[in-house]
């Protein structure tokens, strides 16, 4: 290799670039290519300084070893074979490829017509420009880090709680975190921040994807930004502009201290991956990787135009898992998060799109076997989203058993009866209490239904009730894109009201919707800010905005509402409240159902009850809560005006009101009637239990 030592053939894995302590293997897949070239760069990858082609190949992986190559080493590949687009191929030995598997990235990426592989006014036609000078690269990484007695929480999914975060977006404006850490994995490890997480009582995080990415053309030419980050282009690089660290092993240690800090807390760390596209986009994006590499034996391609992509994950292009590398790329990329950055968990984004086969949706996809019998991964919480946009791809409670999945039946149901005020009980129960119709057929537990009522992608809380359309003009798509208005509700104003009724309504409801989603049965997952009272200002779809819109402003945080969520959660951490298996409301030794439904009347609930649209009342009786000794009330009233609720015999003590933080604690007898406020949610517990929130250390004042 001119100006380095000869390549040897070396090993054909581990796929990447890795060195042994003497020099660096390298191994390429690619079913279709004749031959693949190693191009190695100075320092800062502005210079090649060789190139050759791997000597080896065993099946379909190109592998060569470079004799005295240290970590450091800036390498790209050129990927010799057929431009054939018809037939899916698009070798392009004039484009300088990044390694799938690069453990860092070298370079900025700027959008600039040498990375695209086809000529823009001929798309059938190559592009003949060299991108060399200008393409990311990879580095070669040896990494070491002192992980001392860290280990994964495993926090059981009956005390699971879920807090769904933006790493910047987070901490980005928040006054106690030092101004150098702000908006970084630093600034989440921090006492401020940790601080929060540990008032609330929430268990584990889950981030918004940290995977590196790069930001759509669209967007740049708008001087827009993919904020999420759903565009991944390296898979096993955290993402070097949310960390404080200048220099990208410094980014990688940051990220291992910021879950060391965490796991020292008793929180997990669960990330959001995009394993279901690639930031390359259609058949008129860049060629990057991938594309470059093995078109046809990483893309799904349509069978009778296999010129152009199947587009189910709404993003240009979808990685087809039925390829063995691809399957491969994702499982040692997951298992790269979980052992070498020690994280608890994964939210797969678009999660049909991982499962789809020749024919569909299949529970026995190959990812899921080999997640299942993987000794690590099959360890960790597995999350869904569990829909995509082609047919067939609403797929909920269709996961295998043993995942969870993002319940948006739990969400629409939830907001429509407390927003909309006409919605039948019997919806309402059903998904407070596990979702039974969707998980119990197939032997799943009802923790497997992870409940939420607003999440990143739609309106925040506030704005839910605040807001009857969405705002989503500063997105530059004229108010077209984000999801269509639903379940929303402005209660007479758009926007912010100084009006008392009208704030006063808003505030209630929120309320309620929170007390619901924290005490339901399944595992609960609140969004960050929504419990502070965070606004988007009625946009939507803010995934393209790096400022204001996105950042949580803590100096306007509700400090009441954060309260009453971490009472919240102090009550179904002490009470459990629900229990982890199916209520059969069978009555126990002692006569006393599991669980009952009651009427605005105290009356038990009949078969005609449930269905009524006008009638928003409804009493809980919880017979055995999971860790109380004594039984619990919850009261329900989504109506607009109090009701006189008449309370079954006994005495009780409001543990929770989502109205009058002044009533915790009131001891009240029953067989009479009970102020029920309109829009909210009341706790009660049964004389004999040992339940005193106001000393719980997490659920502060």
């Amino acid at each position: 290799m001119d100006g380095l030592n000869p390549m040897r053939e070396g090993r054909p894995w581990p796929l990447g670039a890795h060195w042994d302590g003497e020099g660096v293997n390298v191994a390429v897949a690619s079913s279709s290519a004749y031959a693949i070239e190693l191009c190695v760069y100075d320092d800062d990858g502005r210079h090649e300084r060789a190139r050759a082609p791997l000597p080896g190949r065993t099946a379909d992986v190109f592998h060569g070893y470079l004799p005295g190559a240290r970590p450091g080493m800036v390498y790209g590949l050129r990927a010799q074979g057929p431009w054939w687009p018809d037939r899916g191929h698009r070798f392009n030995a004039f484009k300088l490829l990044l390694d799938p598997y690069a453990r860092e990235i070298v370079g900025r990426f700027e959008w600039r017509p040498e990375h695209f592989g086809a000529d823009p006014a001929y798309p059938g036609h190559m592009d003949m420009i060299d991108n060399g000078a200008h393409a990311l690269k990879a580095r070669v990484v040896a990494d070491a880090f002192d992980w001392g007695d860290d280990r994964h929480p495993h926090t059981p999914l009956a005390d699971t709680v879920l807090y769904e975060l933006h790493v910047k977006g987070f901490t980005q404006r928040h006054p106690d975190v030092p101004a150098a850490l702000r908006g970084t994995y630093a600034g989440l490890a921090s006492d401020a921040a940790v601080a929060h997480l540990r008032r609330l009582g929430v268990t584990a995080v889950e981030l918004l994807p940290v995977h590196q990415r790069i930001d759509e053309q669209r967007l740049v030419r708008q001087g827009l930004v993919n904020y999420w980050g759903y565009n991944t282009i390296g898979f096993f690089c955290p993402e070097p502009r949310l960390a404080a660290a200048r220099d990208a092993r410094g980014a990688r240690d940051e990220f291992r201290r910021m879950v060391q800090r965490l796991h020292a807390e008793g929180i997990e760390v669960i990330l959001d991956v995009v394993y279901n596209h690639t930031a390359e986009g259609d058949e008129l994006g860049p060629t990057l990787s991938w594309r470059g590499l093995d078109n046809a034996g990483c893309y799904r391609l349509p069978p009778d135009a296999r010129a152009r992509y199947e587009n189910i994950t709404g993003c240009g292009n979808t990685v087809d898992l039925r390829q063995p590398r691809m399957l491969q790329m994702a499982l040692d990329s997951l298992r790269y998060w979980a052992g070498e950055m020690h994280v608890d968990g994964f939210r797969f984004d678009l999660a049909t799109v991982l499962g789809r086969g020749d024919a569909g949706f299949d529970t026995r996809h190959a990812l899921f076997t080999a997640i299942a019998q993987d000794p690590l991964l099959s360890t960790l919480k597995l999350i869904a989203e569990p829909w995509d946009l082609g047919a067939g791809g609403y797929q909920l409670g269709g996961f295998p058993r043993g995942w969870l999945e993002w319940n948006d039946r739990f969400r629409d149901t939830m907001r429509r009866f407390w927003i909309e005020g006409r919605h039948a009980r019997g919806e309402f129960a059903l998904r407070l209490c596990g979702s039974a119709d969707l998980y119990q057929p197939a032997a799943r537990a009802p923790m497997e239904s992870v409940n939420f009522v607003v999440s990143h992608d739609g309106f925040t809380l506030a704005d839910l009730v605040a807001y009857e359309r969405r705002h989503n003009e500063a997105n530059g798509e004229g108010n077209l894109d984000g999801h269509a208005d639903n379940h929303s509700a402005n209660f007479g104003v758009e926007g912010p009201s100084d009006d008392p009724a009208v704030a006063g309504a808003r505030l209630r409801v929120r309320r309620a919707l929170l007390a619901t989603l924290l005490l339901s049965q399944g595992t609960p997952m609140l969004a960050a800010g929504d419990e502070l009272g965070r606004t988007q200002r009625g946009n939507n779809n803010a995934y393209c905005h790096d400022d204001a819109t996105n950042w949580i402003d803590w100096d306007a945080a509700d400090d009441e509402l954060v309260t009453l969520c971490s009472r919240l959660l102090a009550l179904r951490r002490h009470a459990g409240v629900f229990a982890t298996h199916w209520h059969d409301g069978l009555p126990d030794r002692h006569g006393l159902p599991d669980l009952s439904w009651l009427r605005a009347d105290g009356a038990a609930m009949r078969l005609e009850d449930w269905s009524q649209l006008d009638r928003q009342v409804l009493g809980c009786l919880v017979g055995k809560p999971r860790r109380l000794g004594a039984p619990l009330l919850l009261l329900f009233n989504a109506e607009p005006n109090d009701r006189a609720y008449p309370l079954p015999g006994g005495t009780w003590q409001i543990v929770l009101h989502t109205v009058e933080a002044r009533e915790h604690g009131r001891w009240v007898e029953g067989d009479a009637p009970f102020a029920l406020p309109a829009r909210s949610v009341v706790v009660l517990a049964a004389a004999g239990h040992d339940l005193d929130l106001d000393r719980d250390g997490r659920a502060g004042r």
